[in-house]
């Protein structure tokens, strides 16, 4: 398996403040990890490049976008919303964020690569179509399903998001349409109190009560998810990797380890294998504590480049 791992140097310009928990440092920690284990250097390494105008306004409507470049200050950090801030760099990280899911969607079309990690920030999936929110600016995995349709003529897309907050931007954007499935798995009820119980028929909600574990947390995924992704079989899929339901991650309360992210990715992998041709393309969404971050997305990674979880 051909793993491509994809970042670019202005995801570390955006910053929220000192105390803010979406910082530069979760990168560095993803990094730092899998340049030790040795796992980096099994990746094919590519550098994002800034998602356009027009590939935003796919999912975005060009008065929103324009709304939010008049936001951005000349220094220092302005407030959009309680949870989410802009510096004067913060729209150039978030255009590379989601030109990088743009860039992995190619590559796995194109035959460079079998699946590819996007290890972005800022996150996206709380991104609505005319909503800034929850450290998100740009909804990075519907950017990167639109650019999948309009580029590839992908026609059936599975987007499968397990951060311990759902997808409401994602939602958002895609309900009712019939050639996007969602999966999403999230603690309940949690932020972003929208959308959690959405009766859509192309989405599938797996709520978890706070401190969910390992066990409880596979069997939810099993029996919501699989049924689903098999009626759909997906042409591509995408993941939104959160790794906040990591037990140890301040923000929130379910009970997840490694192991459980290195499972719902060869999961994600199965799928992909069955009916997708392997076709697989994962961002980064939560993670705020960086060592267990670190290992979570280590995990992942293992798991996409199909070697086990101890070695």
């Amino acid at each position: 398996m051909i793993t491509s791992f994809i970042t670019h140097p202005d995801c570390d310009l955006h910053h929220m403040g000192p105390e803010h928990p979406e910082s530069p440092l979760r990168l560095e920690a993803i990094r730092a990890r899998l340049a030790l284990s040795g796992l980096l250097q099994q990746t094919m390494q590519s550098e994002a490049r800034p998602a356009s105008e027009e590939e935003l306004s796919r999912v975005h409507p060009l008065r929103h976008l324009r709304a939010l470049d008049k936001c951005v200050p000349e220094e220092g950090i302005v407030t959009l919303d309680s949870d989410t801030m802009m510096n004067p760099d913060s729209l150039d990280a978030a255009r590379v964020a989601a030109g990088a899911v743009i860039r992995g969607v190619d590559q796995v079309y194109r035959g460079q690569a079998d699946n590819v990690f996007c290890a972005v920030r800022p996150p996206g999936h709380h991104a609505e179509a005319t909503d800034a929110m929850g450290f998100c600016f740009y909804n990075n995995v519907a950017v990167g399903a639109a650019h999948a349709r309009a580029r590839h003529g992908a026609r059936r897309i599975a987007i499968l998001d397990f951060d311990v907050h759902q997808c409401n931007g994602t939602i958002d954007i895609f309900k009712d349409d019939p050639d996007i499935l969602i999966c999403t798995s999230f603690q309940f009820p949690f932020y972003p109190w929208r959308y959690l119980r959405s009766e859509w028929q192309n989405v599938v909600n797996t709520p978890l009560e706070a401190g969910t574990d390992s066990a409880a947390f596979r069997k939810a995924i099993e029996d919501d998810w699989l049924p689903a992704l098999h009626s759909f079989k997906p042409e591509l899929v995408l993941v939104s990797a959160g790794f906040d339901a990591h037990r140890d991650d301040p923000l929130a309360e379910l009970c997840l380890v490694e192991e459980d992210f290195f499972w719902v990715t060869q999961l994600a992998l199965d799928i992909a294998a069955l009916y997708s041709e392997n076709r697989l393309v994962s961002v980064l969404e939560g993670g705020y504590d960086t060592d267990s971050l670190g290992r979570s997305a280590e995990a992942h990674v293992k798991a996409l480049l199909g070697l086990p979880l101890e070695s």
